[in-house]
């Protein structure tokens, strides 16, 4: 029976240790220059409702080194902006690839498609959550701190987003401390183990990683001039930076509106782990893709 990665709950905390150090493991072989072919003649579907850079671009160069293909469909470009169904898009699709990774808005969009596909389907963002992101960004905290429990990780911004709602998510299953910080009226839901905390210097107090995201996101453009009024005050600049610990690391999924969200200044100083967060995506996702295609 196939196995799809639509949220974080669908892997369990040993499962991700395992995908973790497999994860490691291709990292190391990439920057050896080892080759390594685990998914030779295996085909990936790339299906895009929402633009896309590093998804994109990191789920391509995953399956394609390890020996796959990638096939990247804009939806705009297929039959279902014409009035095809989810459901024979993805019974179609399966006939013709080994797994689909679907970027979408709603998340009964991602439920539909998944429950119509006979090969793996993995979120590739949707509005309830960005787990293979966040599964890069958890990659990267254990690199830096060995180990996620017992580290306290600060969200500064929209508590409501899809991220947050990931970091959330992920809390409890790896044991760490979540600290989210966002203005009345985009906070999270009360479900989940996380604390509030109104004051965004009092957040990222003796944190070990401060995170933030884009304050619009795709979809809410109309939204802009009000947002930006909201979330005054919720800029990670260095001073805010300077109350967590001196050894904290800061992560942003991209793309980053400097002087806005986060200042250039912290963005691209000493402790920004972005790149190699972003770099984390391709190495994470070809631990994910082995594990759903080749059952490991």
């Amino acid at each position: 029976m196939k196995r799809d990665f639509l949220r974080l709950s669908d892997f369990t905390a040993s499962e991700y240790t395992a995908l973790f150090r497999r994860a490691a493991e291709l990292k190391a072989a990439r920057a050896s220059g080892q080759i390594v072919r685990t998914l030779t003649a295996k085909t990936l579907l790339l299906l895009f409702e929402k633009n896309s850079t590093r998804t994109r671009l990191s789920f391509e160069a995953a399956i394609g080194q390890l020996g796959g293909t990638a096939i990247t469909l804009p939806m705009q470009e297929s039959q279902v902006s014409r009035g095809e169904t989810l459901a024979d898009t993805a019974a179609v699709a399966s006939r013709y690839v080994d797994a689909i990774v679907y970027r979408t808005h709603g998340d009964d969009r991602l439920r539909e498609l998944a429950k119509s596909a006979t090969v793996p389907v993995i979120n590739g963002l949707s509005d309830g959550g960005h787990p293979v992101q966040i599964l890069a960004d958890l990659f990267t905290v254990t690199e830096r701190f060995g180990s996620l429990r017992g580290r306290i990780i600060a969200w500064v911004g929209d508590g409501a987003s899809n991220m947050a709602l990931s970091w959330i998510e992920a809390a409890p299953i790896f044991g760490f401390t979540l600290r989210i910080s966002a203005p009345e009226g985009f906070r999270p839901p009360k479900a989940g183990i996380f604390e509030t905390v109104n004051d965004p210097s009092v957040a990222v107090r003796g944190a070990h990683v401060v995170t933030t995201d884009v304050w619009v996101s795709m979809g809410q453009e109309k939204e802009a001039a009000e947002r930006k009024r909201a979330f005054s005050g919720y800029c990670v600049d260095e001073a805010l930076l300077g109350r967590a610990l001196p050894e904290a690391i800061v992560l942003h999924c991209l793309p980053a509106h400097r002087g806005e969200e986060i200042t250039a200044g912290v963005l691209d100083g000493p402790r920004s782990a972005v790149l190699d967060e972003a770099e984390n995506r391709m190495h994470v996702q070809k631990a994910l893709l082995e594990a759903l295609l080749l059952r490991r």
